[in-house]
């Protein structure tokens, strides 16, 4: 077994290694640019070593920030022949080249997490950024809510889980016949088995296309987009951020009008994506109302948003119980469970140690150190990965991952 003996030494190096000069890459090679929510897990990584270096990280990704509040989900600082789609494709006119989608907004929670290290320290900093960050929740308010007051995604990158069961429903009515040829480079640089597949990808590049043709106008794409899902990842993360906002907001004494009203709002939302039959928090279709029907690791993220819930306690200490490394992406016991490929089988670190820090707050103490615990012996025994089998523990994806890193630093390697 391949032990990792000084796991710290091994993080803090990774996240130094990645770091491109105020922005982290996540990994070599696989990902050459800065993403948006693995960079707000850098930055927590940085702030147990460097804290400077942390706001740095956030500071830079919210340069990118477009007119209207948006912060893409990624920020191409130098063009790098080996990533597709690149900033060509994309075609924003943003003040950055970047993409024209977004990621979960979990920014306003780690700058708060860094601030709380060190508050009169972070002070300045916090206070600068701030208006950024409630612009941004501002803009998801107008474009991203369905009907009940969830968050939408709009493309299956948004969200952050590419090739997600949940999306398969949606998937399946467009048409990406017309997307012409393209070259991948994910295949080129990890294994194809546990990369997304053609069809979904042709569907990925198909929806870029919609958006691009109509200039990233939000308004337009209400109507032309296929592609609309009210999810657990961006509900959870949404409210969660609106929670941590209002919170900044009170102890600095800066306007925040409105986040009161948007928490009661996002909190329906959230208690919308509850699927009875499923027994579990669920997507479901903004166009149809067609419900996912999957039991994903983003469903286990209720608590980081202050939303309890019995059925996925019951559901929690089960897989805690049962999985060797949870939380799974996509519930072992349902069909289509593949526990290599992307985001419908493997443990990704980050997304426990979400689902921990609720968890934690919400005073489920033992299943948050069992969650830390399990997660802390596959990474100390597997690695740094960007994913991993949760039966197996076997790493997957890219290697020397930076978010895992952060993760491990952060949360996972602390006793």
């Amino acid at each position: 077994m391949n032990q990792h003996t000084n796991p710290d030494r091994e993080a803090r190096n990774i996240l130094i290694a990645n770091d491109r000069g105020g922005y982290t890459i996540p990994t070599e090679g696989l990902y050459p640019y800065q993403w948006n929510w693995d960079s707000a897990i850098a930055a927590l990584g940085f702030a147990e070593f460097d804290i400077d270096r942390a706001w740095v990280e956030i500071e830079t990704l919210f340069s990118g920030q477009w007119d209207d509040g948006m912060v893409p989900h990624i920020l191409f600082h130098k063009q790098d022949e080996g990533y597709f789609p690149g900033p060509d494709v994309w075609g924003c006119n943003g003040p950055i080249p970047s993409s024209g989608i977004i990621q979960p907004p979990i920014a306003a929670t780690m700058a708060r997490k860094i601030w709380e290290k060190d508050p009169e320290a972070g002070e300045v900093r916090m206070r600068s950024l701030f208006p950024a960050l409630l612009a941004w929740h501002r803009w998801i308010m107008t474009w991203r809510l369905d009907d009940h007051g969830a968050v939408c995604t709009t493309h299956p990158w948004e969200a952050g889980r590419d090739n997600a069961p949940d999306w398969d429903n949606t998937m399946v009515r467009m048409d990406a016949s017309d997307v012409g040829e393209y070259q991948r480079r994910d295949t080129k640089h990890v294994n194809s088995d546990d990369r997304p597949t053609k069809y979904d990808y042709d569907r990925y590049i198909k929806l870029v296309q919609i958006g691009r043709n109509v200039h990233w106008d939000q308004r337009k794409l209400l109507d032309d987009n296929p592609f609309r899902v009210a999810d657990p990842t961006m509900s959870f993360t949404t409210l969660r951020a609106a929670r941590d906002l209002l919170i900044v907001s009170e102890a600095l004494g800066l306007p925040a009008d409105g986040l009161t009203e948007d928490i009661a709002k996002l909190e329906a939302g959230a208690q919308s994506l509850w699927n009875d039959e499923l027994g579990s928090f669920d997507s479901r279709d903004a166009h149809t109302g067609e419900w996912s029907g999957s039991v994903s690791n983003a469903s286990y993220l209720c608590w980081y948003a202050g939303v309890d819930s019995k059925g996925m306690l019951q559901r929690a200490r089960s897989v805690l119980e049962t999985v060797p490394y949870p939380f799974p992406s996509y519930d072992p016991s349902m069909p289509g469970f593949d526990p290599r490929r992307y985001w419908r089988g493997p443990s990704w670190a980050i997304m426990n140690m979400l689902a921990g820090f609720g968890l934690d707050e919400m005073g489920y103490k033992k299943e948050a150190e069992l969650l830390r615990s399990k997660t802390a012996d596959l990474i100390s025994t597997f690695g740094f990965a960007e994913y991993f089998d949760p039966m197996t523990g076997s790493p997957a994806g890219g290697k020397a991952f930076t978010w895992t890193a952060a993760v491990w630093l952060h949360w996972a390697g602390r006793n």
